[in-house]
């Protein structure tokens, strides 16, 4: 099976046919109308295998994910998707292995009704670099600037359960049966929060996706606003298998291991009746962690006021290897 062949197959037949898209895969470029009242949101991201998913990690979860770690960028600009390019080295044309990475990539593009425009596709090690395009109203979209002090850090979902599944998979950790397939499923087929990211516009002073995790990923907002931020670790929202495994594990999966794609978010006092309003339409339960205020720096304390400090301040490509947990 050629590179020609594996384009008609795999990625020139797809389940979402976007009437904005006037000419798609098979061209040497796309070509889509952008509405005269919404601007052009972009963003890219490039997964690694054993890197950013596991080796052995099921092909359709591997799709999913790819796309959904892109999606999750346009939720913290508060974007509406629309359209994705797919880069792709493979190892080997394993029809298997593309029919099954297709099935979870089409799977949550159908969900989000955003459709593949084009891409290329190479001899190499495997590795999946997704281009996102999304729509905003004009003068909508959200930034990591603009946090003031007195505005309230937010979190959406739970933290940790994804590093908690890759410690897991690791084998660096024991979870009880009925607790691994939850955590595995977060860590293998992360939510976009793109409803919440939509229902921020107009409220959030400023917004970022947790993919570093939450110390790095804040500090970001911070670094951008020009601020610092106070958070208690007893607010962290963790699922009932995270608590559970607390004892062993400690605050570091949550506070800095990263693969949550949840958002965190900054709202000014006067803002915090609507948010809730809104945050009642979406579904989504958002937890307040902590505050920003004028003071340089990240602090997060325990329930004694005590400073506590992780091992690592978030996932860097170019770091350390992190530590086992204690």
């Amino acid at each position: 099976m050629n590179e020609f062949e594996i384009i008609r197959r795999y990625f020139a037949r797809q389940p979402v046919a976007r009437g904005d898209v006037r000419v798609g895969i098979g061209d040497d470029a796309a070509v889509v109308e952008v509405p005269a009242d919404r601007e052009l949101v972009v963003s890219t991201d490039l997964l690694v295998a054993g890197v950013h998913f596991p080796a052995d990690t099921a092909p359709d979860a591997i799709g999913w994910k790819a796309l959904a770690v892109n999606l999750s960028d346009l939720a913290a600009m508060g974007a509406e998707p629309a359209w994705f390019t797919l880069n792709l080295s493979l190892p080997d044309a394993d029809p298997d292995w593309l029919a099954g990475m297709c099935s979870g990539l089409y799977a949550l593009a159908a969900e989000h009704d955003v459709q593949l425009i084009g891409g290329d596709t190479t001899r190499g090690p495997l590795t999946l670099g997704i281009q996102i395009l999304g729509l905003v109203p004009r003068g909508a979209a959200l930034t990591r600037a603009g946090a003031r002090p007195g505005d309230r850090v937010f979190v959406s979902g739970t933290l940790g359960d994804a590093a908690l599944g890759l410690l897991s998979r690791q084998g660096r950790l024991a979870p009880a049966p009925d607790m691994a397939p939850g955590l595995d499923a977060r860590l293998d087929r992360p939510t976009p929060r793109l409803d919440v990211g939509r229902a921020l516009r107009g409220l959030a002073s400023a917004c970022i996706d947790l993919s570093d995790g939450l110390a790095a990923d804040l500090g970001h907002i911070l670094e951008a606003s020009g601020a610092g931020a106070r958070v208690e670790l007893e607010r962290l929202p963790r699922s009932a298998a995270y608590r559970a495994l607390q004892a062993q594990v400690g605050w570091d999966p949550a506070v800095s291991h990263g693969d949550d794609y949840e958002l965190c978010f900054s709202v000014p006092p006067g803002r915090l009746d609507a948010l809730s309003r809104r945050m009642a339409s979406v579904g989504c339960p958002v937890t307040e962690i902590g505050v920003i205020d004028a003071g340089p720096g990240l602090r997060f304390v325990d329930e004694s006021g005590r400073a506590y400090r992780p091992a690592r301040a978030g996932f860097d490509h170019f770091g350390a290897v992190p530590p086992s947990p204690p």
